[in-house]
C-alpha cells in the first residue's frame, strides 16, 4: 500500500509544481489554490509512505516521479524544449526510480 500511495503522491508533486508555475508567483487564485491543496496531499502521502519505506528510497522515488512529471508537463504544455539529451536524462531518472523499487 505504501508504494501505491508514494506513486500517487509523486504525481501530485508534479501537479503542484505545474500549478506553482501557472500561479505567477502565487498571484492567481485558482492555480494558487491547486498548488496549496496538491502540495498538502503530496506531502501527506509521502509522510504516510515513509512510515514503512526507508527515507532515502521513498524520497528519491517521490522526487523522481515529480521531476519527470513536471518535465513532461513542461515539454507538452509550456513549450519547454524536447531534445534527445533531455529525454535521455528523464529516462535515466525513471530507470533509477525503478531500480530503487526493485532493490527495496
Amino acid at each position: 500500500m505504501a508504494w501505491i500511495v508514494l506513486v500517487i503522491s509523486g504525481v501530485f508533486e508534479a501537479v503542484w509544481a505545474a500549478a506553482l508555475s501557472r500561479s505567477e508567483g502565487l498571484t492567481r487564485l485558482v492555480p494558487s489554490l491547486v498548488f496549496v491543496v496538491t502540495l498538502a496531499v503530496s506531502m501527506g502521502g509521502l509522510g504516510y509512505a515513509l512510515r514503512t519505506l526507508p527515507l532515502g528510497t521513498g524520497y528519491a522515488v517521490w522526487v523522481g516521479i515529480g521531476t519527470v512529471g513536471a518535465a513532461l508537463y513542461g515539454m507538452a504544455v509550456q513549450g519547454d524544449p524536447v531534445t534527445a539529451a533531455r529525454v535521455s536524462c528523464l529516462v535515466l531518472i525513471v530507470a533509477g526510480v525503478i531500480g530503487l523499487k526493485v532493490l527495496h
